[in-house]
């Protein structure tokens, strides 16, 4: 099928934000190197210096990337994932072609993987972990299916090559060949052993064939088997011909042998800018060597004097699988480390933190942040840009200043305090999340400790509070998010009994928990809390959704209780995101709500819950993954960030905080084209603006009233009927009458 986003935002509204640091595999024209990162695209032209990207916002698919190949007869790139999907590149119209045939195999989903891909005559062969399928690269459409193993069984291919009118496979079961002419070759008797044991590469260089098995010993063949002649130190994980020469490469060198296999030059990761990188492919365009890693993207240098490599990898964030970000309105921070379901860090990654602006990354590296593991949150302080928190969810809280980490509280140097239960020589500080309240001073939750509630002020004073006098357990339990209302109330969502909200008016806590008196929660563990433009707090569990109609009442009511939203859907009352597991909630401009979750996508629902105005997945939008794991807004501009497991992406919404005039009033798209099947956006607009559209006789067609700086109109009359070509009158005026604006748009149908 022709896999293209025609839904409704169009595809302008994206913007993708991915690492392309670990290298999978790489590919070449006689100009162009292509390489393939974990879940994206890029290439740059050796004479021009162009560089161009291809991520899930074109069309890409968020899975793992596994195999690359470039056909210069047929202008097609071929990308092939360790699912078995395949996606074919047009360079010459940009369209780009998703294949699942592999995917609807009737095997096991382990066996899908695609490790290579070879042309031959028009063909490409597509070697997988059950065998060897053809693809037609003028009609793109699969072909015959080759199961060579013994008695016909599945067997993993890890490579071909073409060779004297033959087809040769290095399968993990040996080497075997048929005649390619041959027209039953999905018959496995007529693929002969060349050779047993286990293979990794077969390539043909020139008049020689060559293959290395897994223990990487390199063989030459010498008409009736593979004799060794060499060992690598490393097993090989990637061998190709170029241009007469042979790339071999291990996860520590390179080899670069001539079509008479002397080794010409061997570059070793000691030589490259960063050290002790992890070598996973090289190729050579013209006299340019390039070199791929798993850590630091794709390096160059000159072929014939391999030193002063140079990287030539995209910017972007130091890995896909971004934990969490801050968004201000000229900033943007991610941070890495993780915990798993039950608030467990014990993988205790270390990445460091990455910081985007100006279209510019800046990736601050482990050796930077005083030993600080599983970096779980980051927060911009509001009045001072430069001033960044990130919270370690086993060494502390880390401050940055000028883009430099300076300082690291921990359990010696301020009120944070270490986890006890393990005994009184094990440190380990839990700090997740944090806000900073009007004053200006940080609050901070501290896990597993009685006193979980931390207050750093802004005269560099620390104070705690008694967490342990409203929860059942404060050692057991974990924090994730904090938010402050307008009445400096905290409320704060807990791994194990539900939200609590404290007042320093009186030292109060209060609780909204399970049960039908004591707060109404679906489970005790809330992921996320989120407060509203009408001072509403919005409670996001691993269980669903619940709303607390007003933060205000935290002064009267001795026992606060949420309330589900009950929404109509084909006529049966139902309530909204019930049992999701809700990862993040943020408030959009117009008080729109976007919900994240652990497999389901992306939701942005109105003010009221009531109309799901959005629902992205991987399916229908460029989402790399349906694992949420944060969403941040910049309410400057709008931009909605979606951060998950695989990758970041952003979302152009149209929900932008109100202006202070309507002199930057400005509707978009204009005209609207009859291909266009999304809304008309009226931009730039006051708070509670009054917006009327008439048609040019003057009758009305539709009337709303602004939140924020955006609306939105379907080009319907009152959502009955799409209204007619012609030219519409978009009138704008105050609250108070006091300012007005009249616009047009024109509709072409």
């Amino acid at each position: 099928m022709l896999f293209q986003f025609s839904f409704a935002q169009g595809q302008l509204s994206w913007q993708g934000y991915f690492s392309f640091n670990e290298i999978k595999d790489i590919s070449e024209s006689s100009t162009i190197v292509f390489a393939a990162s974990e879940n994206a695209l890029f290439s740059k032209n050796a004479a021009t210096n162009a560089v161009k990207t291809t991520t899930t916002v074109e069309g890409l698919s968020g899975q793992t990337i596994s195999a690359l190949y470039y056909s210069e007869a047929f202008k097609k790139t071929i990308v092939g994932y360790e699912n078995g999907l395949m996606i074919i590149v047009n360079e010459t119209d940009g369209s780009i072609i998703t294949k699942v045939d592999i995917i609807n195999k009737q095997l096991s989903a382990s066996l899908k993987k695609i490790n290579h891909l070879m042309e031959h005559d028009g063909i490409l062969y597509v070697s997988c972990d059950f065998g060897i399928v053809q693809f037609n690269l003028t009609t793109s459409q699969f072909g015959d299916t080759y199961f060579i193993g013994d008695n016909g069984a599945e067997i993993s291919v890890k490579q071909t090559t073409f060779f004297n009118g033959f087809i040769f496979a290095a399968t993990s079961t040996g080497i075997r060949r048929a005649d390619i002419a041959n027209p039953n070759l999905n018959d496995y008797s007529q693929w002969a052993v060349v050779n047993t044991g286990s293979w990794s590469a077969i390539s043909t260089l020139d008049t020689q064939l060559i293959a290395i098995n897994s223990t990487g010993n390199i063989h030459r063949y010498n008409g009736v088997n593979f004799v060794a002649f060499l060992q690598l130190p490393q097993a090989s994980v990637d061998m190709r011909a170029v241009n007469h020469n042979l790339f071999v490469t291990t996860s520590a060198s390179v080899c670069i042998y001539n079509n008479q296999m002397i080794l010409n030059q061997q570059i070793v990761n000691t030589q490259l800018p960063d050290i002790n990188l992890t070598f996973s492919c090289a190729t050579a365009v013209g006299d340019l060597l390039y070199i791929g890693t798993k850590e630091k993207g794709l390096f160059s240098a000159a072929l014939s004097s391999a030193g002063n490599f140079e990287n030539i990898t995209p910017a972007g964030p130091a890995r896909n699988n971004i934990f969490s970000i801050d968004v201000s309105p000229n900033v943007l921070w991610a941070v890495y480390g993780d915990y798993d379901t039950y608030y467990n860090p014990y993988d205790l990654d270390s990445y460091g933190i990455s910081k985007f602006n100006n279209s510019k990354w800046l990736n601050i590296p482990y050796s930077e942040v005083y030993d600080a593991k599983s970096i779980t949150r980051v927060i911009i302080n509001p009045k001072n840009e430069k001033q960044v928190y990130a919270s370690s969810f086993f060494s502390g809280l880390l401050r940055i200043e000028d883009d430099i980490p300076n300082f690291l509280y921990n359990e010696k140097n301020s009120g944070l305090e270490s986890i006890t239960y393990e005994g009184p020589t094990y440190i380990d500080v839990r700090i997740n999340g944090t806000a900073f309240d009007k004053n200006g001073n940080l609050w901070i939750t501290n896990s597993r400790i009685k006193n979980g509630l931390k207050v750093l002020k802004t005269d560099g004073q620390w104070q705690s509070y008694a967490t342990s006098t409203i929860l059942n357990n404060a050692e057991a339990t974990s924090y994730s998010n904090i938010v402050i209302d307008k009445n400096s109330v905290k409320w704060i969502s807990t791994s194990n009994d539900g939200v609590i909200a404290f007042s320093e008016s009186g030292n109060v806590f209060k609780k909204i928990t399970t049960g039908a008196d004591t707060g109404n929660l679906p489970v005790t563990d809330v992921r996320s809390v989120a407060l509203d433009t009408k001072n509403q707090l919005w409670i996001g569990t691993t269980k669903g959704l619940r709303v607390l109609s007003n933060v205000g009442n935290f002064q009267t009511d001795s026992q606060l209780k949420a309330n589900p939203i009950i929404i109509t859907e084909d006529n049966l009352a139902q309530e909204l995101m019930y049992e999701q597991f809700i990862t993040s909630i943020a408030v959009d401009g117009a008080n729109n709500k976007w919900i994240g979750t652990a497999d389901s996508g992306v939701f942005m629902v109105s003010q009221n819950g009531q109309e799901t105005r959005y629902h992205f997945t991987i399916n229908n939008s460029p989402l790399p993954s349906n694992t949420i794991n944060d969403i941040k807004i910049n309410s400057t501009t709008g931009e909605v960030f979606i951060v998950t497991n695989k990758g970041m992406i952003s979302f152009k919404g149209i929900a932008t905080g109100a202006n202070e005039d309507l002199s930057n009033v400005y509707v978009y798209p204009n005209p609207v084209r009859p291909t266009y099947s999304g809304t008309v956006k009226v931009a730039g607009l006051i708070d509670k603006a009054n917006i009327k559209i008439t048609d040019i006789e003057g009758n009305l067609v539709y009337e709303t009233t602004s939140e924020g700086g955006t609306i939105e109109w379907d080009t319907t009359a009152f959502g009955k009927y799409k209204v007619a070509s012609g030219v519409y009158m978009i009138f704008i005026s105050a609250q108070d009458g006091g300012e007005t604006k009249v616009k047009k748009v024109m509709i072409i149908r």
